[in-house]
C-alpha cells in the first residue's frame, strides 16, 4: 500500500509539474495571443517546445517531406494548389528548398506511420503532417525526431512532445459557428448537424464546440447528426437520406466544411428551403449566400485551405532556419467575414457548384506579429540568411 501511495504521489507531482509548465509558457505570451488558446482541446500540448534549440544537420536547400492523410476533397485540392504552385516555387527561388516528397495515406494511420518512417529514411530534412490522428503517429514522430528530422502538424494537433503543431482553435471555432446559426434561428427550432470525419481531432474538436453551443439553448432541438466526411458529394447523399426519412421542418444547419455546397444542393433537390446555415468559405455556397443573404449574418474562416498550408509551411521553414518555436502548439482564432467581403471575392457569373475557396490574406492568417511572439529568433523565412 505504501508503494502504491508513493507511485500515486509521484504521478500527482508529475501532473502538477506538467500543468505548471503549460501555464508558464502560455503566460509568457501576450494577452491577445493567449485568447487563441482559450477553450482549446485539453489534449493539445502547450508546454515548452522541444524544437526550441533545433538546428538542421545541413543548410539549405532542404528536402521537405509532406505526409498527407487524405487527398479526396476540394479543401485538399486547394491546399495542394497553393503548395505546388506558390509556396514551393517561392522557396526554391529563395534557395531554401531543393525538393518536396509527398505521400498520401488515405486516412489509414498504419500507412501514414510507415510513410513517415520512409520519408525519414529517404533523407528528408523535415516532415509536414496534415489533419492526422492526435496520438496514432506519436512513435513515428519520435523516430523522426531521434533521427534529427522535426515534424510539423498543421490544421490539427498531435500529442507527441517532439512535434510542433500549428492549428486554429477548432473547439472555439465550432462553438462560434454553431452559435451564429442558432442566433439566426432566433434561438429555437430544429437543427441538423453535419459533422466531419470522426476520430480526427479537427472534426472531434469542432464537434465539442458546436455541441456546447447547442446545449446552451434549450429551445434548440438537435434532430439529427450525419457524417459529411468533409466531402460535398458525401454530405449531399447523407443529408438527402436524412431528409427523406425526416419530414419535420429543418430550421437551421450547422456543418463542417467542405460540405456546404453538398448540403445546399441536397436541400434544393429535396424541395426544401435553405434555412440558416453555417458558411466557411466554399465558393459555391458563398455564391448562394450572395443571392440569398437571409441564410446567414456572417461567414467564418476556420480552416481556409491555402492559408492553412501556408501556416504549416511557414512554420516548417522557420524551424529549419533555427528560429526556435517557444511553445508546442501555435494556435490562432477563427476569423469572421461579412457578406460584403464574401461578395468581393466572387466573379459576377459565380455558380453554386464552384469548388474554389474564399481566402483571407496570408499575412492576416499567420501574421508576423504572431510569429514574432511564438518564435525565439523570428525572421521572415524568405529573406532569412544562414549565420556563418
Amino acid at each position: 500500500m505504501k508503494a502504491l501511495l508513493t507511485i500515486c504521489a509521484v504521478a500527482v507531482v508529475a501532473l502538477f509539474t506538467t500543468m505548471l509548465a503549460r501555464a508558464e509558457v502560455l503566460q509568457e505570451l501576450p494577452p491577445d495571443i493567449q485568447k487563441a488558446y482559450e477553450g482549446l482541446d485539453p489534449k493539445t500540448p502547450v508546454g515548452a517546445s522541444m524544437l526550441s534549440d533545433f538546428k538542421p544537420k545541413k543548410g539549405p536547400p532542404w528536402t521537405i517531406g509532406f505526409a498527407s492523410s487524405y487527398a479526396g476533397n476540394t479543401w485538399r485540392a486547394a491546399a495542394m494548389d497553393r503548395l505546388m504552385n506558390v509556396l514551393v516555387p517561392e522557396a526554391k527561388e529563395a534557395g531554401l528548398v531543393k525538393d518536396i516528397v509527398i505521400t498520401q495515406s488515405d486516412l489509414k494511420d498504419a500507412v501514414q506511420i510507415q510513410q513517415i518512417r520512409q520519408l525519414v529514411d529517404q533523407g528528408v530534412d523535415i516532415i509536414i503532417l496534415c489533419c492526422s490522428n492526435p496520438t496514432a503517429l506519436n512513435q513515428s514522430i519520435k523516430y523522426a525526431y531521434d533521427k534529427g528530422v522535426p515534424v510539423i502538424s498543421y490544421d490539427g494537433f498531435v500529442t507527441a512532445p517532439e512535434a510542433l503543431s500549428v492549428t486554429p482553435n477548432f473547439v472555439d471555432g465550432g462553438y462560434q459557428i454553431a452559435k451564429s446559426v442558432i442566433e439566426k434561428m432566433g434561438g429555437k427550432g430544429n437543427l441538423l448537424y453535419v459533422s466531419g470525419i470522426a476520430g480526427l481531432n479537427t472534426s472531434d474538436s469542432f464537434d465539442t464546440g458546436a455541441l456546447k453551443a447547442i446545449a446552451e439553448h434549450p429551445d434548440i432541438k438537435l434532430i439529427g447528426t450525419v457524417q459529411g466526411n468533409w466531402t460535398d458529394q458525401i454530405a449531399q447523399v447523407e443529408v438527402q437520406k436524412f431528409l427523406a426519412t425526416h419530414p419535420e421542418t429543418v430550421d437551421g444547419i450547422v456543418l463542417q466544411s467542405p460540405s456546404e455546397i453538398g448540403v445546399i444542393q441536397a436541400l434544393l433537390q429535396s424541395g426544401r428551403p435553405v434555412p440558416p446555415i453555417s458558411l466557411q468559405g466554399e465558393f459555391g455556397a458563398a455564391c448562394y449566400w450572395k443571392e440569398h443573404p437571409e441564410i446567414a449574418d456572417v461567414g467564418f474562416y476556420l480552416y481556409p485551405p491555402a492559408s492553412e498550408i501556408y501556416f504549416g509551411w511557414n512554420a516548417a521553414l522557420r524551424v529549419l532556419q533555427g528560429q526556435g518555436p517557444k511553445i508546442q502548439t501555435i494556435a490562432r482564432q477563427v476569423m469572421k467575414y461579412t457578406l460584403e467581403e464574401n461578395n468581393s471575392q466572387l466573379p459576377e457569373d459565380c455558380k453554386i457548384d464552384d469548388q474554389r475557396w474564399l481566402e483571407p490574406k496570408a499575412e492576416d492568417w499567420f501574421p508576423n506579429s504572431l510569429a514574432n511572439q511564438v518564435f525565439a529568433r523570428p525572421s521572415d523565412p524568405l529573406t532569412w540568411k544562414p549565420q556563418n
